[in-house]
């Protein structure tokens, strides 16, 4: 039986995924913070941290990749095509609070993603070269939006795209809210739900 280990298996697996979540969440709070300080985060040794990372630009890119693939992890385990679109649209938000760390460091500052995100490297693909591309599938949470408008929950006067773009504000902000002690990190996406389902117009008016 081999003892190969993958890439991500294993202490050296283990390591990596550690750094990649140290950075994301020290990154997301501090822009400016060294590498010396992201391998203290990691609790791993700066000389380590060059061994899976040679560079900023390539810590960068990495923990960018990272992210964006925790988070649609985490849309993925929401499960947002089954079950009532107003139900799925819940889980939906209770998914990406859980990846409040993700969240901050990808939207915090719009840099990140122009310069480390995948556009900036793939560049804008011609339509043809992205035809059976998981980069470039359908958008689940636009599919769960048309299929809730089709269904009368949620507004079909506005484009999916804006309802898209005001949720996504909408968890940004409740996280980055908590991370600031600002709202109870328990209650972030009881508020999230309520703000985009209700608007700011009082239940009684």
């Amino acid at each position: 039986m081999s003892t190969t280990e993958s890439p991500e298996s294993g202490v050296r697996g283990r390591t990596r995924r550690a750094i990649l979540g140290a950075a994301a969440s020290l990154l997301a709070r501090r822009r400016g913070a060294t590498l010396a300080e992201i391998a203290e985060a990691a609790d791993v040794g700066r000389s380590t941290l060059h061994r899976y990372f040679p560079d900023r630009d390539e810590l960068m890119r990495a923990v960018v990749d990272d992210s964006v693939e925790a988070i649609g992890r985490s849309v993925e385990g929401a499960a947002i095509g089954d079950g009532p679109p107003l139900e799925a649209m819940r889980r939906l938000v209770a998914a990406m609070v859980e990846s409040g760390d993700r969240i901050m460091f990808l939207w915090g500052d719009p840099r990140v993603l122009e310069e480390y995100g995948p556009r900036a490297r793939w560049g804008d693909a011609a339509e043809e070269d992205c035809e059976g591309d998981e980069r470039f599938a359908d958008d689940p949470v636009l599919d769960l939006i048309r299929r809730g408008q089709a269904e009368g929950v949620f507004d079909a006067e506005l484009s999916p795209e804006w309802i898209q773009h005001t949720l996504w504000s909408l968890v940004f902000t409740g996280v980055e809210d908590a991370d600031k002690g600002l709202l109870p990190r328990h209650g972030v996406t009881a508020t999230v739900i309520r703000t985009f389902e209700n608007g700011i117009r009082s239940p009684a008016g």
